[in-house]
């Protein structure tokens, strides 16, 4: 029973990333209907900001805080200047932009910092939790600081105009301009947002799986993962999805002999297929009827 908790509040903490991850995705697809393949990657390039100003002597807090802020202007200006031209492109040419953002972020971070391993610290440590030996304090911080960001993300969509206007625009786009609400800057405060957002995935990731240009290739399959289970259109089925995609995979690392932890990346590539197939709209996203 004791392993059974462990692995629960493990899956907890590496489930908190995902949905960080998972709400990035989210949200740029809900503003341009495409997934941004680059996420992982532009999360790797902020998390090597924060590594960097605290290698020139900025306190953790604040190179975090920093690092948040530039992601913030980044994500807006990666928008402004390769996205928005492609705004009435075909699928594949959007495709295309964000296979070639992913491969300049990697090669850019790794011919600046290069591609050796590098320890992060953690501000919370790596001691048991209030003296309890099921999670350690670092996982308990992750936690925290993830629900505190969501929690901060839901008051502003739901009691701020302009994360009102956000939700207007990402829903109904012709309507909100007609309201006057800019719907191209929305847009872009969206991906400053998905990109605040990544940061903070890759902050709290890296002092487990270390710091190097391909640190989040796994982290964001199971953010799709997450995604695609919440369901795409749905900012809270992300947030659920995350949770649920790592409480299983712990799970299933754990009391499933022919998984193991080599497979525990398959299975979420599985699940991505199982619930189109079954279910496309994921677990809370809505049915999407045109008229034809």
């Amino acid at each position: 029973m004791e392993l059974f908790i462990n692995k629960v509040l493990a899956g907890i903490s590496t489930g908190a990333i995902y949905a960080c991850m998972a709400l990035a995705v989210v949200m740029i697809y809900q503003a341009i209907d495409h997934l941004n393949f680059a996420q992982g990657e532009m999360a790797m390039f902020s998390t090597f900001i924060s590594w960097q100003l605290m290698q020139w002597g900025v306190p953790y807090w604040w190179a975090f805080l920093l690092t948040i802020a530039i992601s913030f202007a980044g994500g807006i200006l990666i928008e402004r200047l390769l996205f928005k031209p492609l705004a009435k492109a075909p699928v594949l040419t959007n495709v295309a932009g964000f296979t070639a953002l992913f491969a300049i972020v990697n090669s850019v971070a790794g011919l600046i910092w290069d591609f050796t391993i590098k320890q992060y610290p953690t501000p919370f440590g790596s001691s048991p939790f209030l003296g309890s030996q099921l999670i350690s304090t670092h996982q308990a911080g992750m936690i925290g600081v993830t629900l505190l960001m969501l929690l901060g993300l839901y008051f502003f969509f739901q009691f701020t105009r302009i994360g009102l206007a956000m939700r207007a625009a990402a829903a109904l786009p012709e309507s909100a301009r007609l309201v006057g609400i800019n719907t191209s800057w929305m847009i872009a405060l969206g991906w400053g947002m998905a990109s605040a957002i990544g940061a903070v995935a890759g902050i709290l990731i890296a002092p487990v799986v270390f710091l190097e240009p391909n640190m989040m290739g796994g982290v964001l399959v199971y953010g799709f993962a997450a995604a695609v289970l919440g369901g795409l259109t749905s900012p809270l089925g992300a947030v659920v999805g995350g949770f649920l995609m790592g409480v299983f995979e712990n799970l299933a690392g754990t009391y499933i002999p022919a998984v193991g932890n080599e497979l525990k990346l398959p299975i979420a590539l599985a699940l991505i297929i199982i619930v189109l197939v079954f279910k496309p709209a994921g677990l809370f996203g809505r049915a999407i009827v045109k008229r034809v």
